[in-house]
């Protein structure tokens, strides 16, 4: 019974070639289509079931526009009572890009104040007999091969 066999080095196969498929997990939230000077984001309208009305009007006063279901079908979301795009609490607004960018040079102003108002604070207290160190700056260098004696 043996004889009737083949070995396996004269059996072939051929290859089959598999789809390959790379999982990306969906989104809690959808992405909209970019609109050219515009910049979304998603604000909070209710937190645990009890509506954020103080943080919505605070993000309207800041210049945050809701955006409306019937601007962005390819979210494929139903819009609350009011048209707007609502997620699980979380709406999603559009503000121009150039009040963004004034945003967040705002935010890096007051944090480089911060910085300064402690490095300062800090170096208040030196004194010449015992300096204190205080390095802000940081400097690449490039690396060097391991074993070649340069370091």
């Amino acid at each position: 019974m043996a004889e009737d066999r083949n070995p396996r080095e004269i059996q072939t196969r051929d290859k089959q070639t598999r789809a390959q498929y790379e999982y990306t997990p969906a989104s809690t939230l959808p992405d909209p289509l970019p609109q050219p000077g515009f910049k979304f984001r998603y604000i909070m309208t209710a937190l645990l079931g009890q509506p954020q009305t103080t943080n919505v009007a605070t993000k309207m006063r800041e210049g945050w526009v809701p955006v409306k279901a019937v601007d962005h079908p390819e979210l494929h979301i139903d819009g609350n009572s009011a048209g707007n795009v609502e997620v699980g609490g979380l709406m999603l607004c559009k503000a121009p890009i150039e009040f963004t960018n004034a945003r967040n040079e705002y935010y890096a102003k007051q944090s480089r104040a911060q910085v300064d108002a402690v490095n300062n604070n800090f170096m208040r207290q030196n004194d010449a007999r015992m300096p204190l160190f205080s390095e802000t700056k940081s400097q690449a260098t490039r690396g060097t091969r391991f074993g070649d004696g340069t370091k």
